[in-house]
């Protein structure tokens, strides 16, 4: 994929990161690493010796120091629990740095509703690390759904995580796969369909939930959420109905390879130029209000 990128020619963005976790070593510190547009400078994490194990690799520097991490870069990507990730991106906004935030932005719909605000006035460029939208695959899918007239769509996003492993964790246990894996299949319905104008939410998001939204344009689609099922590979599937045959997305197969340096492109020449792109924080925010609104009912 980096064949097909332009070469680039400005300075690398010196990026440090937040968090040292499963997530952090195998994306996010190898993703920034590798540049051209990004260098990672230095690596935080509450366990001095986890950010240096991750920070090694790549000769960046390793602080148990919030303050120091900020002081050695321009932006910050982050790797951490949502209610950290909403405290410590408020405070690097504040110091002026660039975000590159994971989702959902934070642990509730308050935290992220501050974050958001923060962040505007501050005036400081953010992006959503939303995977799927920066696979060419994904690109191809939601340029074909703006030309596709659809009634109606059925999604799932459904993985054993939960059950052991890495990715386990407590914030992931506690609530569930409509906070984890909810903001990507609810992105990429309200891109595909059109704006979600109401999603109601039925079942238990730590073993199985169903999301049923009302779009704007008078198609209905169906979500089915969990990170508690065995299932030989976890993925996503997203399958649109209408007048013609269907248009389906399934990440079966499909290689995030091609997606990272798709990201770092973006997030670098964003930060560069000072314009966030479409998946910045407020569509960050804008998921997670529809994550709020369908665990209330």
């Amino acid at each position: 994929m980096t064949d097909l990128l332009p070469p680039w020619t400005g300075e690398p963005l010196r990026v440090g990161l937040v968090g040292a976790g499963p997530w952090a070593r195998a994306v996010h510190a190898r993703v920034l690493a590798a540049g051209p547009e990004t260098r990672l400078t230095a690596v935080w994490a509450r366990r001095e010796e986890a950010a240096r194990e991750t920070a090694a690799p790549y000769g960046a520097k390793a602080t148990d120091q919030f303050e120091e991490l900020l002081d050695s870069c321009e932006a910050v990507a982050f790797s951490v629990p949502p209610a950290v990730q909403a405290e410590l991106a408020g405070r690097a906004a504040r110091a002026g740095r660039a975000l590159l935030l994971e989702k959902p932005l934070g642990g509730d719909l308050d935290s992220a509703r501050r974050l958001a605000d923060t962040v505007g006035e501050a005036g400081v460029v953010s992006q959503l690390v939303l995977s799927n939208r920066y696979h060419p695959a994904a690109r191809r899918f939601l340029a074909a759904a703006r030309e596709t007239e659809v009634v109606g769509a059925r999604s799932s996003g459904l993985s054993g995580a939960f059950l052991g492993g890495d990715f386990a964790t407590p914030w992931r246990l506690e609530h569930g796969a409509l906070l984890d894996v909810g903001p990507h299949l609810l992105d990429l319905l309200d891109a595909a369909v059109g704006p979600v104008a109401r999603v109601r939410g039925t079942g238990d998001p730590r073993r199985w939930i169903e999301l049923t939204c009302e779009h704007t344009t008078g198609a209905i689609s169906q979500c089915s959420l969990s990170g508690s099922v065995d299932v030989p590979r976890g993925g996503t599937r997203v399958e649109l109905f209408g007048p013609r045959p269907p248009l389906v997305y399934d990440t079966a197969g499909l290689d995030y390879e091609e997606a990272w340096p798709v990201l770092r492109r973006e997030f670098a020449t964003a930060v560069r130029t000072g314009v966030s792109g479409e998946l910045d924080v407020r569509r960050g925010l804008r998921l997670q209000e529809l994550i709020a609104q369908a665990a209330l009912t």
